[in-house]
């Protein structure tokens, strides 16, 4: 069993990050065969080989490892600021397109969504967990406007949301694969429609 250092004693790399990546590892791996229902802080110590005392420690409880694994696994969520809010809209529709390219993603996905229909605990978990994830994708937004590249009243969240939607509709919804040109044409559908004013918040 590992354990954690104090806060700020561990270095990059070090075993605060293999810690980390063993439970978030392991959250996965159970998320891939076990309800989120069933998921507890002793399954992931057996799995992962972290003490549980060393989980609750860190995350408290399973649901604060879970939204560090969507966090972590949503790399869409994390992007550098290209200054042109069509090619913005561009590289964040890849990379949800990427993202979700890969079964095991899409499973997180699923799994989450599922679980949050019958159970408030995951829906507000999932909540919350998107929700953090817009503060930042609505930036990209929020520049473009300062650039005057849109309409001073665009709704950021209702343009990431009509990015985003075409790719979790196929996901949910239509189940079939992701096409490669998907991004790029929601991408200009949604950068057309926004410079036009389509999502003005009045």
């Amino acid at each position: 069993m590992t354990d954690l250092q104090p806060h700020g004693m561990c270095r990059p790399g070090g075993r605060t990050a293999r810690t980390r990546e063993a439970v978030l590892t392991a959250a996965l791996e159970e998320l891939d065969s076990t309800e989120f229902r069933e998921l507890t802080i002793d399954k992931l110590a057996r799995r992962s080989g972290v003490h549980s005392a060393t989980i609750r420690r860190r995350w408290r409880t399973v649901d604060g490892v879970v939204c560090d694994l969507l966090t972590e696994r949503s790399g869409f969520v994390r992007f550098s600021d290209t200054g042109n809010f069509r090619k913005d809209l561009r590289v964040l529709a890849e990379a949800n397109l990427a993202f979700f390219s890969t079964q095991r993603n899409r499973n997180l996905l699923e799994r989450m969504v599922t679980a949050a229909t019958h159970d408030q605990r995951a829906e507000q978990l999932f909540r919350d967990c998107i929700d953090d994830s817009s503060q930042e994708t609505n930036q990209l937004v929020h520049r473009a406007i300062v650039r005057g590249e849109l309409p001073p009243d665009t709704d950021p969240d209702a343009v990431i949301t009509a990015l985003v939607a075409p790719i979790y509709y196929r996901i949910l919804i239509n189940r079939r694969p992701l096409a490669p040109d998907l991004a790029h044409t929601t991408a200009e559908a949604v950068y057309h429609a926004a410079r036009a004013g389509a999502f003005g918040g009045s």
